[in-house]
């Protein structure tokens, strides 16, 4: 099974980047000039700036997008014109990110020449503070999230999210094949890229350039969408389990009886694992489809392979007994 590559973590992220990559989920519209785009985010988080406006910036959280609400409008248009255009300038003399006005507000248009003069871009937003500041956020966490690429082909089956390793020419792609003819879902074939959420799930997509794609040799590059239909593919998938295909001669010493879990680490974290030997005339693609099935009647509580132990053992037991 090939190797993972090194776990990537983002340490920031440019203003304009999270701005092309959110503009429609977080409703954002640019005023004023584009001239923080190349700034950086450096947390993610969100920040009010309510004390820092009051003259307050022991603590201030200037690594974060600036949010400002109803509290912080009302509160600068209560100052007298010179005192809000001293207090909104010295927040901009701080290495902030940006600046969202949030529940369609519009900032004064010299406070927004007082940004850009200090090269800092401002946004408007329709969305409630709240509701900007977690779906912000949310975003936000994803963006700085670590990555890492894989090899192999990613697919849903009935609900679980498997990813299919192996040595080349081991079929991994003829058997999403035969997965996707069963009524499976692809995700990515060949590279596929994994996201840590929050420290304890994995999510899968396709890079861009291959989404919805999958080689097979002798056959070429082919669209899975046009030929199975648009519910064939899915633009990402928790990952839950890994198959690792083995050619037979390989496969001395797999396991037979499935008492014990395999794990494989995966950026930190145990997946469940699952080796499979190929072999011509095996439906390899049908054994997957069951790993997936026994591991979704684990998640349950059930295991099959201890039922077994628990009957050979009762049986023992009263063999002994007479």
């Amino acid at each position: 099974m090939s190797m993972p590559t090194k776990v990537k973590r983002p340490s920031s992220i440019t203003v304009g980047d999270f701005f092309i990559k959110n503009e429609k989920a977080l409703k954002l519209r640019l005023v004023g000039s584009d001239v923080g785009f190349t700034r950086k985010i450096w947390e993610p988080s969100v920040n009010r700036p309510g004390l820092a406006l009051s003259g307050f910036f022991t603590y201030f959280a200037y690594k974060r997008i600036q949010t400002i609400g109803n509290s912080e409008l009302s509160f600068l248009e209560g100052l007298e014109p010179k005192v809000r255009a001293g207090r909104f300038s010295q927040l901009c003399s701080w290495e902030i990110p940006c600046i969202v006005v949030a529940r369609g507000h519009r900032l004064p248009e010299e406070m927004v020449a007082i940004a850009n003069e200090a090269g800092i871009s401002v946004f408007h937003t329709s969305m409630v503070t709240m509701k900007f500041l977690n779906a912000a956020t949310i975003k936000l966490e994803t963006a700085f999230a670590a990555t890492m690429t894989v090899h192999g082909c990613m697919v849903d089956v009935q609900g679980i999210g498997v990813l299919v390793q192996g040595s080349s020419g081991s079929g991994k792609s003829e058997s999403v094949i035969g997965l996707l003819q069963r009524g499976a879902s692809l995700v990515a074939d060949d590279a596929v890229k994994l996201r840590l959420i929050e420290d304890r799930e994995i999510s899968a997509t396709a890079p861009e350039m291959t989404r919805d794609m999958i080689e097979i040799r002798g056959l070429g590059i082919l669209n899975v969408a046009a030929l199975f239909g648009v519910g064939s593919v899915r633009l990402s998938k928790r990952l839950d389990l890994v198959v690792n295909l083995v050619h037979v001669a390989e496969a001395e010493n797999l396991e037979r009886v499935g008492t014990e879990q395999l794990t494989i680490d995966m950026m930190g974290l145990a997946i469940p694992k699952v080796d499979i030997p190929v072999a011509p005339g095996r439906d390899v693609a049908g054994l997957i489809e069951l790993a997936a099935l026994n591991h979704k009647l684990r998640s349950f509580g059930y295991n099959s392979a201890v039922q077994f132990d628990q009957r050979l053992l009762k049986k023992m037991a009263d063999d002994q007994l007479g």
